[in-house]
């Protein structure tokens, strides 16, 4: 890990200032979406570590204690992913259409307020913020990480499911898919689980595990949940379910949904079929880190088609990627460094325990 004294960083961080703030002068409503759509992403990558890091805890295997300290890392920065989100909270009227529309039905015209929208994101970052905290002091400890790795995912379902439709979904208000929520959930947890995976195999020959087949498994539920919303809205035939697809299978856009398609989903696939690919450190290091660069991809396609447009999102993506992603990055380095130099977070654990949180028999193998 590098210093985050680094030079090289604190002048990307400038850098992405400076395009950030030519941006807003053009158009403040293209550069929020960017923001919006690179925030949702980093904060995918902290709080997606934290479900994984809480799978790890009840499906046991080496990538329990491989995956540990970046999964217990990253979980540890999701206050800094909050902060970044404040602009998205100052800029609510500029940014989604239902803060200054009227909108139809009971249920919505309370659900989409600035100020109820406001506190639930409050909300959503404080409670993952305690179980992230919560879920690392439980290491080691058999019964304590059952429990509270079964509790926390419940939490997590049901805060991650509706604050992808909060900060996404409503972007258009009169789309909605049944499936959202949960897509946003494999959003999250394939950014989070990418993004340790790149960390645990960037030393010179760094053990795989079965790293490789827990990706598969990931991608493949990814590509399941994208290919049920596709097939439901089409098939329903609601025009303004129908035209969100639309704008992002035309023109540029549809190159890039392609793009994604093909790059996230029928190369990986394939190539991880052959265990060189799947059980191979570089192999897998190169897939891992492009699945971290497709998330970026794949947030802009989810909020930026249909909602904003115009030469200045060249300036406003790359610049909100480059400022957000560096101030994360140190928020990140300082995390690591911690939870590796911490005696409780290297602790190894029992070979096994049971349902009930007891620890098995010393002679019990390992997976």
């Amino acid at each position: 890990m590098r210093s985050v004294s680094s030079p090289r960083l604190f002048g990307l961080a400038l850098l992405g200032l400076a395009a950030v703030v030519v941006a807003a002068l053009i158009d403040l409503h293209a550069l929020l979406t960017a923001w919006l759509a690179t925030v949702v992403t980093i904060s995918a990558i902290a709080v997606g570590a934290l479900a994984v890091l809480m799978l790890s805890y009840l499906v046991r295997g080496q990538w329990t204690e491989g995956l540990h300290v970046p999964l217990a890392a990253a979980a540890l920065t999701t206050p800094a992913a909050g902060l970044l989100f404040i602009p998205v909270l100052v800029g609510i009227p500029w940014l989604y259409p239902w803060a200054h529309e009227s909108v139809r039905g009971a249920f919505k015209s309370i659900w989409l307020t600035s100020g109820f929208f406001v506190s639930r994101t409050v909300f959503y970052f404080v409670l993952w913020t305690a179980l992230a905290i919560w879920v690392r002091r439980a290491w080691a400890d058999p019964r304590r990480m059952l429990i509270s790795a079964s509790a926390g995912l419940i939490a997590y379902a049901l805060t991650a499911s509706l604050a992808g439709i909060d900060w996404l979904e409503s972007l258009t208000p009169k789309f909605h898919s049944s499936i959202y929520g949960l897509l946003f959930l494999t959003f999250q947890v394939l950014a989070g689980y990418a993004f340790a995976l790149v960390i645990a195999l960037w030393p010179p020959l760094a053990p795989t595990f079965r790293y490789g087949a827990i990706l598969l498994s990931a991608l493949l539920l990814w590509a399941y949940n994208h290919a049920m919303q596709y097939i439901i809205i089409w098939s329903g035939n609601i025009p303004e379910e129908a035209i969100w697809y639309m704008h992002r299978e035309t023109g540029l856009w549809g190159i890039v949904f392609w793009a994604l398609i093909i790059l996230q989903f029928i190369v990986p696939f394939f190539a991880m079929l052959l265990s060189r690919v799947r059980n191979g450190q570089k192999p897998l290091l190169a897939i891992a880190l492009l699945t971290v660069a497709l998330r970026f991809v794949e947030a802009i396609l989810f909020a930026l088609p249909g909602t904003a447009s115009g030469l200045v999102l060249w300036l406003a993506v790359p610049g909100s990627i480059v400022l957000c992603g560096a101030v994360w990055w140190i928020c990140f380095t300082i995390a690591f460094e911690r939870v590796r130099s911490s005696a409780s977070d290297v602790r190894p654990l029992p070979d096994a325990f049971d349902a009930s949180g007891s620890p098995e028999p010393l002679s019990h193998t390992r997976s």
